[in-house]
């Protein structure tokens, strides 16, 4: 977290993440080299290193798609949240993929020009004005560009560094990189190939990535899980339910009228809340739970202590926290925020029990 910072905090899970990662792209890389002439007969008489370059590129283009269908899969089903724990990991590794596919591109056909590689490849084409044709080349650059800028600011320092805000407004980058990739595949390959199967890829990965991220969005508005806050726009408290129905160690994320989020978390018998944004990457506090008395981020583990939103010593980061009261079992939520680390004595559930 805010301690020290090490190239990569190896555990058991992230090694047995990477080496399936590195295990799953070897695999698809191998299978392609060996079932594309038996799949496309146009393939069968093309050099090998055109293979490598098609294996590598459409490798990374199913990792930039799957890289992108993980946060709307976790928000649909929780179970996908190992996945997103080190989805930076996944990014990375798609970055050095593209960069392979790039090292073929031009170890193919810019090895013997006369000047430097990259610039070979992005003046061989220069047909602006037409659709037909089209150097799709920059498009590729434009992506590989942003997904080594992504790759190479992953790291936890720079995200201290930048800010969450602005390092999450980086990264949203990605969404760039795809689009571009889409481009780079449209004047290019798409209009080279008669062959349905990549047409068939690129169309079924948008639609993917499409749909996921529309049905997340109609569940983003109303997390399962929470309820609406009771209350207009100028009243202070804001009924947020009953109290007896949240689960033990788990929290009711309350929606405020003015958009933000708390997360009411129930545990050993009392009650205390929280922001529902963790620190770390905006995670979803409220989506967690109670482990080790301590809320749990879901997307990383980052922890804080209910009464106080403080991270447990060594560590530094500290959230919002919110007062509460109980009438009559219903329970209300201050809207106002307290500053980051204040204390607010939990309620003790017992002593409103009728």
């Amino acid at each position: 977290m805010s301690v020290k910072y090490t190239p990569v905090g190896w555990n058991r899970n992230k090694a047995i993440y990477d080496l399936f990662l590195l295990g799953a792209v070897a695999a698809y890389i191998l299978a392609f080299a060996r079932l594309a002439p038996l799949v496309s007969p146009s393939a069968a008489g093309t050099d090998d290193a055109i293979i490598r370059m098609r294996a590598f590129g459409s490798c990374a283009f199913l990792m930039l798609t799957f890289v992108l269908c993980i946060g709307p899969l976790t928000r649909l089903d929780p179970r996908w949240l190992p996945v997103l724990y080190n989805r930076r990991h996944f990014g990375v590794m798609t970055a050095a993929v593209a960069s392979a596919h790039l090292s073929f591109v031009a170890g193919h056909y810019a090895s013997l020009s006369p000047v430097p590689p990259a610039v070979a490849l992005l003046s061989a084409n220069t047909s602006f004005g037409q659709l037909l044709g089209f150097p799709f080349e920059l498009f590729g650059v434009v992506a590989l560009t942003i997904l080594i800028l992504l790759a190479a600011t992953s790291h936890d320092f720079w995200l201290n560094f930048l800010t969450p805000p602005v390092w999450k407004s980086i990264h949203l980058l990605v969404y760039a990189a795809y689009a571009s990739v889409m481009l780079h595949l449209a004047f290019g390959a798409l209009q080279a190939t008669a062959h349905p199967a990549l047409s068939l890829m690129t169309l079924g990965s948008a639609m993917t990535v499409g749909g996921l991220h529309w049905a997340a969005a109609g569940r983003e508005g109303m997390p399962a899980g929470s309820v609406p806050a009771v209350g207009r726009d100028l009243d202070v408290w804001i009924e947020a339910g009953d109290a007896a129905t949240i689960a033990d160690k788990r929290a009711r994320i309350v929606v405020l009228p003015d958009g933000n989020r708390v997360a009411v978390f129930r545990y050993d018998g009392k009650l205390s809340a929280v922001t529902n944004v963790c620190v770390h990457q905006n995670g979803p506090l409220g989506e967690g739970r109670i482990l080790g008395g301590k809320v749990t981020c879901p997307w990383h583990g980052f922890q804080y202590r209910a009464e106080d939103g403080c991270a447990p010593a060594p560590y530094t980061e500290r959230i919002a926290t919110y007062n509460l009261k109980l009438e009559d079992g219903r329970l209300f939520v201050d809207r106002r925020p307290n500053p980051p680390g204040t204390r607010v004595e939990p309620l003790k559930l017992a002593d409103f029990a009728q």
